[in-house]
């Protein structure tokens, strides 16, 4: 990634106010597409998926949306740091809220406050770790499959829970991404030899993890250094990690192209990307008055990706994935 991609990653936002007018924090939906709503996965890509997964070169992305009924969503927590800082702005941009709540205390203490919030989320309105012997559960069905790398840009170890759960010597790594993270050991240097496969995977965070708070990515000072540091340090990514960028399909489950996180992650692997890629989106509400807006500004940024769109829930397209992957083993070990 060059300076141009930084600059890309640090204006992306901004593009919103030209196309929509409006200050996209507040005004991006939950939900956008690349396509017309009426696009969905074909069987020939239904196929690419599962032969690349049956072959290695798929590598799955983790949004919140994958934790949904286990954990508070953004603007939950948005919400409750809003209330804690007294945030005077009308919008519960979670990245913008944090921003705030570190400006007026210090850059680590929005992290500690997400922490605490994420850890006291529980019954009866959320449910952690998820339900893994429930059908469509994303992280069983992905843990189900042959994957030897599995990025998240949550902060939770639910990933890593759902591999041992299937029995697998699932290892994390956690994204070094600013000179204070530099005492976190890597799953590398502890074992020069680890290489990830399907049966020993990687979970590798990109965004940080719950035990190490500094190692979050929370405010738009974070994303921005990130972005930064990433484009001038390429080794900050394993060399796995930067392997499965080149040189495998993405598959993004429970994202927001609105989100912060979204973005920076298409800064960060867009010059990298050589294969077709599956995103899985909730279609946006069809009452939305704005709704044409919001999709031409999303196609217009978006639309020179090589994007497929499931559209539908985390867990319908989980549903879908671990019934297919299911049929395409029986009717391999058949012939």
């Amino acid at each position: 990634m060059n300076a141009q991609s930084i600059r890309d990653g640090i204006l992306c936002v901004n593009r919103g106010i030209d196309i929509l007018g409006k200050n996209p924090y507040s005004s991006i939906p939950d939900f956008v597409s690349l396509f017309d709503v009426t696009s969905e996965l074909q069987e020939a890509d239904w196929n690419r998926l599962l032969r690349r997964i049956q072959s290695g070169k798929c590598t799955p992305f983790l949004g919140a949306g994958a934790c949904y009924g286990a954990l508070p969503l953004g603007a939950d927590v948005a919400e409750e740091l809003a209330q804690r800082y007294g945030y005077p702005f009308p919008d519960r941009d979670l990245v913008r809220v944090a921003q705030y709540a570190a400006v007026q205390s210090d850059p680590n203490a929005p992290k500690e406050d997400v922490v605490d919030i994420l850890r006291a989320a529980g019954p009866p309105k959320y449910t952690q770790p998820p339900q893994f012997g429930n059908s469509g559960e994303p992280h069983s069905v992905l843990a189900s499959l042959p994957l030897p790398i599995v990025i998240t840009t949550n902060y939770d170890d639910f990933m890593v829970r759902a591999f041992k759960w299937k029995l697998k010597d699932a290892r994390r790594e956690i994204c070094r991404w600013q000179d204070i993270l530099q005492h976190v050991e890597s799953i590398f240097e502890k074992d020069p030899g680890y290489k990830p496969t399907p049966a020993n995977p990687l979970v590798f965070h990109l965004h940080g993890a719950l035990d190490v708070s500094e190692s979050l990515v929370l405010t738009e000072d974070d994303y921005l250094t990130f972005l930064a540091n990433i484009a001038a340090k390429p080794d900050l990514l394993p060399e796995v990690v930067q392997q499965a960028f080149a040189a495998t399909s993405f598959l993004f489950i429970g994202y927001r192209l609105g989100d912060w996180n979204f973005r920076v992650l298409f800064q960060t692997l867009r010059a990298r990307q050589q294969f077709s890629s599956i995103v899985v989106l909730k279609p946006p509400d069809e009452t939305d008055p704005n709704r044409a807006a919001h999709q031409a500004y999303f196609e217009k940024f978006y639309g020179a990706l090589d994007m497929k769109v499931f559209w539908g829930t985390a867990r319908e397209f989980s549903s879908q994935l671990g019934e297919r992957w299911a049929t395409f083993e029986r009717t391999k070990n058949e012939r």
